[in-house]
């Protein structure tokens, strides 16, 4: 008995040295609180006050897994990213009961479904696509679906080596992003585009100028099949992109020709591109000087702006054109960028497609300009849109990177991804083993091809590209819904599909 008494004494002991040291914190905090001047809460409602930062950084985590319906968060919803988790996994998307998308929302599409779809035994996939007939090496794109540009630098090895890797198995492109061409993008033996940014990552010259030279030994490369300039991106128009100091480390600093250890800042332009007649001129030497594709990446802020390039394009015949436009939406996503570019700025992907679809068929470039488009399609049924909207190819980024294992954390700028994904820290990239991510990146490429060939056998065609607009039917404010041929300008020019 004596002993249990000892124990009980000493619990109580640990338990009152317990209590007074919380007493003793609480009471520090509370003068700290009290008198410190930047939290007005804080200052008012000291130790207390402190809870709402905690509640506010918990308020995320609790609405993403047990508040938030299936189809209500932003920017992608749990149906959304569950599709695509299911995909990677190889695992079977298919539904029970009936429909969670509340489809009378505006702008919703809905697909014209045939009387009298192919047989099954009918069904072919998708031919490859040549761009740049014009270039000396042109390239033959076996898929309409691709890796968008993710740069090694806002992604990590092994990140960027699991998407090399599935890009190769599944066959598809990779899109290098503006940070350079590193060893493990072509780790996989993928088809790769190579995208220059404003700051010239990987074939700069000290100065940050385009170095020929260095830009010959990129294109060297079998594996390099284009190129893209990136005018802007669709996260952040008119601003260039963003690497923390924390994410530059000597191996970045190499590829991309910069300092190690220092915020790595995009210009916001191209400083030799001051006019459309710049820009064609732009893509004419690097099309001579690689032999390959060249294409441009932008955001569409007004028809006349994509009016003023192909009116250039004609004056000087369609050879002058650029190989391809990659047509980002205002809606895209990046590592890192200012929430009013982010929210405010560039037309979103739904409005700009038809738009220079529609443009490109009416200046006569529909053979010769091909078309990608950009932002926020990661499912069967957005992509599937797209080539309906006039799209020959589609390019997605964070449906490969929830493929990977992305959370939807929104720590992309702080180099503290849970998953690996976009971390530089070597305890956390063990997370992610590339070996077994590239195979989920192979079956989620896979399953939207497979999916989308499904949309179209359902609409009465035979395969992909052939959807056209007349199969598809857009949700309007009162709830009906009208034929997307139907719809106002910018669809002008194919109307009539």
């Amino acid at each position: 008995m004596s002993s249990a008494f000892g124990i009980l004494e000493l619990l109580a002991f640990g338990f009152l040295i317990v209590v007074g040291l919380l007493v003793g914190v609480a009471v520090v905090l509370f003068f700290i609180d009290r008198f410190q001047t930047a939290d007005a809460i804080r200052r008012n409602y000291p130790v207390i006050g402190r809870f709402r930062g905690l509640f506010m950084q918990l308020g995320e985590f609790f609405r993403q897994y047990f508040f938030a319906m299936d189809r209500e968060e932003l920017p992608f919803n749990r149906a959304q990213r569950d599709w695509v988790y299911r995909a990677a996994d190889g695992k079977s998307n298919t539904v029970a009961f009936g429909s969670t998308r509340n489809l009378t929302v505006p702008g919703t599409p809905v697909f014209v479904n045939s009387p009298f779809p192919p047989l099954h035994d009918q069904h072919t996939r998708s031919e490859p696509l040549l761009i740049g007939a014009q270039a000396r090496v042109p390239y033959l794109a076996p898929s309409f679906f691709n890796i968008s540009g993710m740069s090694y630098g806002a992604l990590s090895k092994p990140a960027v080596d699991a998407l090399s890797h599935g890009a190769k198995q599944a066959g598809i492109w990779l899109n290098t992003g503006e940070g350079g061409l590193s060893e493990c993008h072509l780790a996989g033996g993928c088809d790769i585009v190579f995208q220059i940014g404003t700051a010239k990552y990987g074939v700069r010259d000290r100065a940050g100028r385009l170095d020929d030279d260095r830009l010959r030994a990129v294109a060297a490369h079998e594996q390099v099949r284009m190129f893209e300039i990136k005018l802007a991106q669709g996260a952040k128009p008119g601003k260039g992109g963003i690497l923390p100091a924390v994410k530059v480390t000597p191996e970045i600093a190499r590829i991309r020709g910069i300092e190690p250890g220092r915020d790595s800042m995009s210009p916001n332009r191209h400083a030799e591109i001051d006019s459309f007649d710049d820009l064609l001129d732009f893509v004419a030497h690097v099309r001579e000087v690689t032999g390959k594709p060249v294409g441009i990446k932008t955001v569409i802020g007004a028809e006349s702006s994509v009016r003023a390039l192909f009116e250039a394009v004609l004056a000087r015949g369609a050879a002058a054109a650029p190989d391809f436009i990659t047509v980002d939406g205002g809606e895209g996503g990046t590592g890192a960028a200012p929430m009013p570019l982010m929210d405010l700025v560039g037309m979103s992907i739904r409005e700009a497609l038809p738009l220079v679809a529609g443009l490109r068929e009416e200046y006569g470039l529909k053979e010769r300009v091909r078309l990608i488009a950009s932002g926020k399609l990661v499912n069967p049924g957005d992509v599937a849109w797209a080539l309906a909207a006039g799209a020959d190819f589609v390019v997605s980024a964070r449906g490969f990177m929830f493929a990977l294992g992305c959370i939807q954390a929104m720590k992309c700028n702080r180099n503290t991804c849970p998953t690996g994904i976009t971390t530089h820290d070597p305890h956390l990239q063990k997370g992610l083993v590339a070996e077994s991510k590239y195979e989920r990146v192979a079956r989620y490429a896979r399953r939207i091809i497979d999916e989308v060939e499904t949309i179209a056998h359902s609409v009465g065609v035979a395969e992909p590209r052939l959807i056209r607009r007349r199969h598809v039917r857009i949700v309007q404010p009162d709830g009906s819904s009208i034929p997307m041929n139907a719809l106002r300008k910018g669809y002008k020019g194919v109307a009539k599909s």
